[in-house]
């Protein structure tokens, strides 16, 4: 059941009292996890709210036997495919620069390794590059010009993919919401720019993580990203990092997230929430638990007038189990699950659930 915050309280002294709360000083032996979270009796697939469709496919090669990451990466091409989706893939929202620059990575829980592009340009499907660099390379990380010559030579073709939404979207940005530069908006145009300065009307963050489990208990992950629209070139987020903004471990279970990445660089908030089910706590409470620190660590300058985070950042959490949870700072988002039955979406907790979307 979700957790109001009088429950989160009590559920972070617990965790506190086990010695896993932010500024304990002893490092704590994880218990014999594999021995303690079995398989679930069937394959699970959660995702973002826009992830109905990646849920789906991917559901649908792990009943075929098909290898978690596998899956779930033929699940996220589908929406880097999707033009109308502006937040990965073909139509994602540029750079200040009219530029698609993508982030990605993918886990295999199986053999702990990870794969991931960060900067990648002309190439839609990044998450398919991320698995290439995991398992053709011995690296994990490929940016920029070396991640597109290494797609390159995997086949992979150059496009354009800026569409012309997108391209609206960031030439009205660049029209409304500058006070520095002389572009300006068509005749008749009147939406004001936000009061906080040069931020972008439309999507400001957008990613797609997704995270399964096979029948047999083990997990893959994949997260892709156009990033934070209108982001200066060359910025990379926490999609591309691993423990950052997707972490995989198959004795205990995975994590992703949307939002500013920038909150999840500087936390690890991936890994701390994986290690946290890892020590006992339920997906939701160790996803609230994280929150709760990012609230915590916040600079001045991105709190609004109550003293409050002025973003938003979502969390998604898959135990090896398949039992799933997520939670956000503030209210509004969902979570894809599938169970092996059918796709639902579902509405996850706020830490601070009367705050408006940013």
């Amino acid at each position: 059941m979700p957790l109001n915050r009088r429950d989160f309280v009590v559920s972070a002294a617990g965790l506190a009292a086990m010695g896993v709360a932010r500024g304990s000083a002893e490092v704590m032996a994880r218990p014999q996890v594999e021995q303690r979270i079995a398989p679930p009796p069937g394959p699970v697939v959660i995702a973002s709210g826009n992830g109905v469709a990646a849920c789906n496919r991917a559901m649908e090669l792990l009943k075929q036997g098909a290898d978690p990451v596998d899956a779930v990466v033929a699940g996220v091409n589908l929406v880097e495919d999707d033009p109308q989706d502006h937040t990965v893939g073909l139509g994602g929202l540029p750079n200040e620069d009219g530029i698609v620059e993508l982030d990605a990575c993918v886990m295999h829980g199986p053999t702990h390794r990870a794969g991931a592009v960060a900067g990648l340009r002309n190439i839609r499907n990044a998450a398919s590059v991320a698995k290439l660099v995991m398992q053709r390379t011995d690296h994990v990380l490929l940016i920029g010009e070396g991640a597109l010559r290494f797609a390159k030579a995997h086949g992979f073709k150059e496009e354009d993919l800026l569409t012309d939404q997108a391209r609206q979207m960031w030439l009205q940005w660049k029209e409304t919401c500058s006070d520095k530069d002389n572009w300006l908006p068509p005749p008749g145009a009147t939406q004001p720019c936000s009061p906080a300065g040069r931020q972008p009307p439309g999507f400001t963050w957008g990613t797609i993580p997704c995270l399964a489990v096979t029948a047999g208990g083990d997990l893959g992950g994949c997260v892709s990203t156009s990033g934070r629209a209108y982001k200066i070139a060359g910025r990379t987020g926490d999609s591309a990092i691993p423990g950052a903004g997707l972490y995989v471990d198959n004795q205990v279970g995975a994590c992703g997230s949307t939002g500013r990445g920038e909150a999840n660089l500087v936390n690890c908030s991936c890994f701390l929430i994986v290690e946290l089910m890892g020590r006992g706590a339920r997906p939701e409470e160790a996803c609230w638990q994280v929150l709760k620190q990012v609230a915590d660590r916040t600079q001045p300058r991105l709190r609004d007038q109550q003293g409050l985070p002025n973003f938003q950042l979502t969390f998604y959490a898959l135990r090896r189990d398949g039992l799933t949870g997520g939670a956000c700072l503030r209210g509004g988002n969902r979570m894809a699950v599938h169970d092996g039955s059918q796709c639902r979406l579902v509405d996850l907790p706020g830490l601070f659930p009367e705050l408006a979307q940013p």
